[in-house]
C-alpha cells in the first residue's frame, strides 16, 4: 500500500501539473486529461504511483473481488462483433441457450461453495434473429429474452440466495426498472465511445447495440432509475488514446450526474482465433496499467476501478497502477466470454495482495455504499441484500 508521496519529477510540466492537481482533489477537466494521450517512458510508472496513491485514499487496505458463477443464458446474439467467439450462430453445435433447470442448478452449486452472485450474460435480442430460438423461449413459456431472464433472475433470487447481475445487452427504461425488482445491480461495457469504430471495416460494424450513443442512452436511462450500474471500457480495439479517454469522461460525466455507477471495468482486448480480429495486436502490461491509471486520476478516489486479473499473465502489476477491485470470480464456472481465460486461484489473489501492502475481501455484486440506501435497492431486493451484509455493506463473515 502507498503512503509516500509519488514522485512525479519524470512527467512533462502540464501533464505534472494536471496530476497534481488530481492529488489535490480537484476534478479534472478534459484538456487536462488530451494530456494523458501522449504517455512516454518514464512516465508510466510515475502515472501508475501517482493512481495508486489516490486509490489509496479512497479505500485504504482493501481490495475487493465477488465470488460469483458465471450463467450463460444464451448465447446466441443478434450482433456480430468482429472479436467475439460468445456468440453463436443458431445451428451452430456450440449454440446453447440454458434451461431453468440448468441455471438453477449452476445458481445452487454455486451457493454450495459460497459464491454470492449470479452473473448473467446473454446475447443482444437474439429472438429478432433467430427463428428456432423463438420456440425455444415459448417452450419455457416466455416470448423474449427479457421475459426469461427476469423470470431467471427472480429464481435464483428467491431459491438460491444468489445475488443476480444481468448484463443482458441494450434494454429498454420498462426492461432496466422490471430487472431491478429481481436484481440489486445491472451492467453494461461502454467500450468505446468511437462511433468510428461501428463504420464499414471497423469491429462493431455488424454491432447495432454497440454504438456509443445507443449504450451511453441506456447508461443515463439506469442513472435515473436509480440502479447500482457497472460498465467500463475495452481497450485495443481499434479506439485511439484521445478516444479511450473520452470513453471515460463520458462515464464521468453520467457518474456526477446519477451517481449509479458503481464502478469502471479497464478490460484488455483478447485477440481470438477463427475471428476477423484473430491476428490483431493485443494491448501490453504497461498500456493496461495506464489506462487504470488514468480512468483513477479522472473518476477520482472513491470510484471502484477493475481490471480483470484472468486476462492479463502477469495481473499483479495492476495492483499498483490504481484500481481497488478484480472483479467477479468464479470457483465453479468458466468465463464464458474469454473461455481461454482461466480464473486466479483466489489463494493466490490473496497473496498478491498482501505482498503489495493490501488485503483480500470479498463483496456483493452490489458494491457496500449502495447496500444501504434505499434510493438505490428496490425494497424487496433490499430485504434480501441487507440481512447478509454488515453496516459497513460488506458481507457478513461466516461464524467460526
Amino acid at each position: 500500500m502507498s503512503t509516500a508521496t509519488p514522485d512525479l519529477t519524470a512527467l512533462r510540466g502540464p501533464l505534472r501539473e494536471a496530476v497534481e492537481r488530481a492529488l489535490d482533489g480537484e476534478r479534472l477537466t478534459r484538456a487536462d486529461g488530451a494530456l494523458f494521450a501522449d504517455i512516454r517512458g518514464a512516465e508510466h510508472p510515475a502515472l501508475w504511483a501517482a493512481a495508486a496513491t489516490l486509490r489509496d485514499r479512497g479505500h485504504g487496505p482493501w481490495v475487493t473481488y465477488s465470488p460469483k458463477v458465471f450463467i450463460p443464458l444464451t448465447n446466441l446474439c443478434r450482433d456480430v462483433c468482429s472479436y467475439c467467439t460468445f456468440a453463436q450462430d443458431e445451428n451452430s453445435p456450440r449454440a446453447h441457450t440454458m434451461s431453468p433447470d440448468e441455471v438453477l442448478a449452476v445458481a445452487k452449486a454455486g451457493a454450495r461453495l459460497g459464491c454470492k452472485e449470479a452473473l448473467f450474460c446473454l446475447g443482444d435480442r437474439p429472438e429478432v434473429r433467430w427463428p428456432g430460438y423463438r420456440t425455444i423461449l415459448r417452450r419455457y413459456g416466455h416470448e423474449s429474452t427479457h421475459s426469461y431472464l427476469v423470470a431467471m433472475c427472480k429464481m435464483v433470487l428467491e431459491e438460491t440466495g444468489l445475488f443476480p447481475h444481468p448484463n443482458a445487452g441494450v434494454l429498454s427504461r420498462r426492461e432496466l426498472a422490471e430487472l431491478r425488482e429481481v436484481s440489486p445491480s445491472q451492467g453494461i461495457m461502454l467500450e468505446s465511445t468511437s462511433e468510428r469504430l461501428c463504420l464499414p471495416g471497423g469491429p462493431h460494424e455488424h454491432a447495432p447495440d454497440k454504438r456509443p450513443s445507443t449504450r451511453l442512452a441506456m447508461i443515463r436511462k439506469a442513472g435515473e432509475l436509480r440502479i447500482p450500474f457497472t460498465s467500463g471500457i475495452l481497450i485495443g480495439i481499434g479506439e485511439t488514446a484521445v478516444e479511450r479517454i473520452d470513453a471515460i469522461f463520458a462515464l464521468r460525466n453520467l457518474h456526477e450526474e446519477f451517481g449509479h455507477i458503481q464502478e469502471v471495468i479497464v478490460q484488455n482486448f483478447r485477440a481470438k482465433e477463427d475471428t476477423p480480429m484473430g491476428d490483431a495486436g493485443e494491448p501490453g502490461l504497461i498500456d493496461l496499467m495506464s489506462a487504470c491509471a488514468i480512468t483513477r486520476l479522472i473518476m477520482g478516489p472513491d470510484m471502484n476501478i477493475q481490471a480483470p486479473p484472468n486476462l492479463s499473465a502477469d495481473y499483479g502489476p495492476l495492483l499498483v497502477s490504481g484500481i481497488n477491485d478484480w472483479g467477479g470470480v468464479s470457483p465453479l464456472t468458466p468465463d464464458f466470454i474469454n473461455p481461454e481465460a482461466p480464473w486466479p486461484q483466489i489463494d493466490r489473489l490473496a497473496q498478491l495482495c498482501e505482498e503489495a501492502g493490501y488485503r483480500l475481501r470479498e463483496r456483493l455484486t452490489v458494491y457496500p455504499s449502495y447496500v444501504h440506501d434505499d434510493t438505490f435497492l428496490d425494497r424487496a431486493v433490499a430485504a434480501r441484500v441487507r440481512p447478509v451484509c454488515g453496516a459497513d455493506g460488506y458481507p457478513l463473515e461466516p461464524a467460526a
